[in-house]
């Protein structure tokens, strides 16, 4: 349902591209993100962004609320963007638990 609502939100008021959101709130291009497998749930910190810290069920999921929780770090309001970070680099892990978001 929240995702029906947010198509017919998006319809009339469009997001901005990430390269705006990224330029305007100046919210850097890749992030490094220390990630462990707590209880089942991926949890995530990023000691370039102090105080942010979000969990999902699995990378997708978490992805997602890294996005949300960036979006918020930045004080980015809702009307302007649904994501930030559109992908997981896999091919840019580092120190085996540390995912770069790009």
């Amino acid at each position: 349902m929240e995702k029906a609502l947010n198509k017919i939100y998006r319809f009339f008021y469009p997001a901005l591209m990430p390269h705006q959101i990224r330029a305007k709130y100046r919210i850097p291009l890749s992030i490094t993100v220390d990630v462990e497998i707590v209880d089942g749930y991926f949890v995530a910190t990023c000691s370039e962004l102090p105080g942010l810290i979000t969990e999902g069920k699995d990378k997708l999921e978490l992805l997602e609320n890294f996005n949300n929780a960036v979006l918020s770090y930045y004080n980015v309001p809702k009307r302007d963007a649904d994501f930030i970070f559109n992908r997981i680099d896999n091919e840019r892990i580092v120190d085996g638990k540390s995912l770069v978001l790009a």
